[in-house]
């Protein structure tokens, strides 16, 4: 999947000029958190989001730092802290030169630089034209989507079982000695954990194939130094 298959294509764009309290009111009455700032030839300018309302001396959020931290922060920290709290233009307080994507970037990819730059939101160009934004909410629809897929009608038992069983061993967090038996899309899952962690991790596999019913979780766990042996919540519920 890739950025123009999940995009938010009709973007809300505002000018470096516009007031502050316009861009706040604009991004109420669109039920949006971030607004792309773009001049008037239509090039990205910067990002302004929810976050860069949170510090403003209007009502009463503005840093306060001691005598002695500002001075190591410096003069020109605090003289940028006061623009940012103050101003009342969106130029004032808005991320400049964001980060961004083109149309052809990879899910996998978008997601590593939200986490990376720590940002909720990505424009998309088409060269110098800003074509779309991809937010965490266009990812979770994406989810969503697949979450409801028609389940592949080649998923029978056999296609099933390997499927599990060769994802399962691909992964660093595999139970020892790993079986998988399937009947009519009923997942049994056997095998030893050393990390509860590691039961989670095979469940949540197992659930996520396609043409699965229900998953049973047969994996015992030990542990590495005391050797002790435990049975799985599902087996201990069923024998007592």
């Amino acid at each position: 999947m890739r950025a123009h298959q999940i995009m938010t294509r009709h973007v809300v764009g505002i000018s470096a000029q516009t007031p502050i309290a316009e861009a706040a009111n604009i991004m109420l009455r669109c039920h949006v958190s971030g607004l792309p700032v773009i001049d008037d030839k239509g090039a990205l300018k910067g990002i302004i989001s929810e976050g860069d309302f949170l510090r403003r001396r209007e009502i009463g959020t503005e840093r306060r730092r001691s005598a002695w931290l500002e001075f190591f922060a410096g003069v020109g920290t605090a003289a940028t802290d006061f623009v940012h709290e103050c101003g009342r233009k969106v130029e004032d307080v808005m991320t400049a030169n964001p980060v961004t994507i083109d149309e052809q970037t990879p899910l996998a990819e978008i997601v590593q630089l939200m986490q990376k730059h720590r940002v909720k939101r990505l424009p998309v160009m088409n060269g110098p034209a800003l074509v779309g934004i991809i937010t965490r909410a266009d990812i979770l629809r994406a989810v969503a989507t697949l979450a409801h897929e028609i389940p592949d009608p080649t998923a029978d038992d056999d296609h099933i079982r390997e499927h599990i069983s060769r994802e399962v061993y691909a992964t660093a967090w595999r139970p020892a000695g790993f079986q998988v038996q399937v009947r009519g899309g009923d997942v049994h899952l056997y095998g030893v954990i050393f990390d509860e962690r590691a039961r989670r991790a095979a469940v949540e596999l197992a659930e996520a194939t396609s043409g699965v019913k229900n998953v049973h979780d047969h994996l015992c766990f030990v542990d590495g130094y005391s050797g002790f042996y435990v049975a799985s919540p599902e087996d201990i519920k069923a024998a007592s």
